[in-house]
């Protein structure tokens, strides 16, 4: 449970990063490049060798989902990102989140895990609370409707890798995993900045590299926490508790409110992550 919570942490340091470097990063794509260059980088550090492709079972497999996970990681920062363009920032947001439906979802009814009837409905909850806590009146009118179940489906296929990973990869490599899935994500996100020809900036630099470190370890923490909690838990959970804690560090740290409604969905997020890990 410690690997959770730890991922648990390392997420919500994620989106305060990046909440603190609105003002100063100007590039986008330059920022997510140098932000997977850092990952990288603490990836190749914690594989510990100086073989980038270590001659032992299971490497393929790490090497292929690596690769993989890499391309969709980009993909579905490419995909939030038009999805916000024509459908404004709640839907993306809200959807985004919602894609914990799917790796919670596969892991039932491809790997045979079996949630109680307390998860269950911990799970129900949860879900419930994601939405009630990203929609307010007048907000939440999609144009592209299409585009939002892609997103879902494409975030939450991307974190379902971790899963996969678990039960297929060896353990002894998923250093070496991770290390392919940032660098792959690293290498095609530069090719974006130069096509679309986006400069950089030393507060780019700087600021994609700080919310690297915790980008890294909130992956390298929650593909550690899925071999110890059953995804089934480890998804939702890691979901949820990252939205409390994303919204008490900003009415503390930015001074914002929250609604009466979103009041509402931070209690039932509560209560979720009771029956969830009853």
């Amino acid at each position: 449970m410690i690997n959770l919570i730890l991922a648990i942490v390392s997420s919500m340091l994620v989106s305060v990063t990046m909440r603190a470097s609105e003002r100063r990063a100007k590039n986008n794509i330059s920022m997510l490049a140098m932000n997977y260059l850092m990952c990288t980088l603490l990836s190749a550090a914690f594989a510990g060798t100086a073989e980038i492709f270590p001659a032992q079972e299971g490497l393929g497999a790490a090497l292929l989902l690596g690769v993989v996970s890499g391309a969709m990681y980009l993909g579905s920062f490419l995909l939030l990102q038009w999805n916000i363009c024509v459908n404004g920032v709640v839907l993306p947001a809200t959807f985004m989140k919602l894609g914990v439906l799917v790796p919670t979802l596969l892991s039932v009814v491809l790997f045979g895990e079996t949630p109680t009837a307390a998860q269950v409905t911990g799970f129900a909850l949860a879900v419930a609370a994601i939405i009630l806590i990203r929609m307010e009146r007048g907000q939440g009118r999609a144009r592209h409707a299409a585009g939002l179940v892609v997103l879902l489906l494409g975030g939450g296929l991307t974190d379902s890798l971790s899963k996969v990973y678990e039960v297929f990869g060896a353990p002894a490599l998923e250093d070496h995993y991770l290390l392919y899935t940032f660098a792959v994500a690293c290498l095609l996100c530069a090719g974006l900045a130069l096509l679309r020809r986006q400069g950089m900036t030393l507060w780019d630099a700087l600021c994609g590299m700080l919310i690297g470190v915790p980008n890294y370890f909130s992956a390298r923490f929650l593909l550690l926490s899925l071999s110890q909690v059953p995804a089934v838990v480890a998804y939702p959970t890691y979901s949820v508790a990252t939205i409390v804690l994303i919204t008490v560090v900003g009415m503390l740290a930015f001074g914002e409110r929250l609604t009466r409604r979103q009041k509402l969905a931070m209690g039932v997020i509560l209560v979720a992550l009771v029956l969830l890990n009853l």
